[in-house]
């Protein structure tokens, strides 16, 4: 059989239920999660409405910026370095707003779009999405366990 070169796979590769190609290669390095990670919150830092959220709850920032890599090589790279519960920190910070979670997933790409790996960005959006939609759902479910909570909006 002849198969055309977009379906041939490695023998460590494979094809998502999409149709797309698992490459034996690497999606990215930890060099560039690591990039990632800290632009993104160097970004937030200086944002002037989520800036002083974060600094507000983060004692150490050294600290917790090493945590966001683990948690992102997990995700991207399945390393399984990441291990802990992030929900029931967000579920009890006070306060917060469709529009906060927003502003973080637009600063999230916007970073992400400056990052040479196309690829890694391109995922790393996919999940961001899906993490601040999770967050926002968890959220509203803690804070209103009657009440039907809502999406986030795409845009």
């Amino acid at each position: 059989m002849n198969e055309s070169r977009t379906q041939r796979t490695s023998p460590a590769g494979g094809m998502t239920p999409q149709g797309r190609i698992l490459s034996a290669e690497p999606l990215c390095s930890e060099e560039e999660i690591s990039r990632l990670v800290h632009a993104f919150y160097a970004r937030v830092r200086q944002d002037a409405v989520l800036g002083p959220i974060f600094d507000a709850h983060i004692d150490d920032w050294d600290h917790h910026l090493a945590k966001l890599v683990d948690f992102w090589s997990s995700i991207l790279l399945r390393t399984g370095r990441y291990s802990g519960t992030p929900m029931p920190r967000h579920a009890a910070l006070p306060g917060l707003e469709a529009e906060l979670f927003q502003r973080w997933l637009a600063l999230f790409r916007q970073t992400a779009d400056e990052q040479p790996n196309r690829l890694m960005a391109e995922r790393a959006c996919e999940m961001a999405g899906r993490i601040a939609q999770s967050l926002w759902m968890g959220y509203q479910i803690f804070r209103c366990p009657d009440a039907v909570p809502t999406a986030l909006p795409h845009g």
